[in-house]
């Protein structure tokens, strides 16, 4: 009997053991996968509109007329414990609204443009035009038909790094 009593307590301390270690192992791996080193990413998105040669806060002004200019800046900072890969960030071109050529502004970053809503994306969208013949023809995409602008950097978004794009558009 106490042979028998003997083995079910040594039984009973691997099983123990062995369910201890298992709880410890899964802690590890869950505080190992929750406390990644991820990147974490903030934007803020701000405008101003052109008036009198100055800038003024779109939060400062309650109407902006048809011909004013628009300037849209997107700031991003990684406050993450990690880079960010592949960093891109989106700006929206507003309806009535229709983008000023040549305003993409952003240190170390190709910009791309969207004509449908930002499923496709490229540096210079392309329609087609039917000729005078009936044939079609490709031809650059007028900027009033740009619905979105992408940035995209090929260096990470460092931890602790700040990132800035700016576009315009102009009031119809």
């Amino acid at each position: 009997m106490m042979k028998s009593k003997k083995r079910f307590s040594a039984v009973l301390m691997a099983v123990l053991t062995l369910l201890v270690a298992g709880a410890a192992g899964f802690a590890q791996r869950h505080f190992m996968l929750t406390n990644a080193a991820r990147p974490e990413v903030k934007m803020q998105l701000s405008a101003a509109v052109e008036r009198d040669s100055a800038l003024v806060a779109l939060d400062k002004t309650t109407v902006v007329n048809p011909g004013e200019i628009l300037d849209w800046t997107i700031t991003s900072e990684n406050s993450g414990n990690a880079a960010a890969l592949e960093y891109k960030t989106v700006g929206h071109i507003p309806p009535g609204t229709t983008f000023v050529a040549d305003s993409a502004k952003a240190d170390g970053a190709k910009a791309g443009y969207s004509i449908d809503g930002g499923k496709s994306w490229s540096a210079q969208p392309m329609i087609e035009v039917k000729q005078a013949d009936g044939s079609t023809k490709r031809v650059p995409a007028p900027v009033a038909m740009y619905t979105e602008i992408r940035y995209e950097w090929a260096d990470p978004l460092a931890q602790g790094g700040k990132l800035s794009a700016s576009y315009k558009v102009r009031v119809k």
